[in-house]
């Protein structure tokens, strides 16, 4: 399955990496890290999965989201969000976000909606 990891800090891009790769799914991973960056890179690779931070530099995830639909009324996405940024989820979700994520990761919640999402 290829996956679009999008989040402004490569530190959070590894350490999804690393719940993905302790997974048993076998996963080709691209990177972005603005939400313009991704849809350039949704447009060069058509990934089966976004998973995408809301808060970033530039353009922002909720703004990606919208982009990217507009490409692919069919993307999956899975928005990121720390505690405290319900409203954000909320305005992803009516932009077409799938379903949502809290930082910091726990790895099995990760994978189930990764699961649910792509019905794995």
């Amino acid at each position: 399955m290829k996956v679009l990891l999008v989040d402004d800090a490569a530190f959070v891009r590894m350490s999804l990496k690393k719940i993905l790769d302790d997974s048993p799914y076998d996963f080709t991973y691209y990177e972005a890290g603005t939400g313009a960056e991704a849809l350039k890179s949704y447009q060069a690779y058509h990934p089966d999965l976004v998973i995408m931070d809301i808060t970033m530099p530039e353009v922002d995830g909720i703004q990606a989201v919208r982009e990217i639909k507009a490409v692919d009324k069919d993307a999956k996405i899975i928005m990121c969000s720390a505690l405290g940024y319900q409203d954000k989820v909320v305005e992803a979700v009516a932009a077409g976000a799938l379903d949502f994520i809290v930082k910091p990761y726990e790895a099995s919640k990760v994978i189930k909606t990764i699961e649910a999402i792509m019905k794995l």
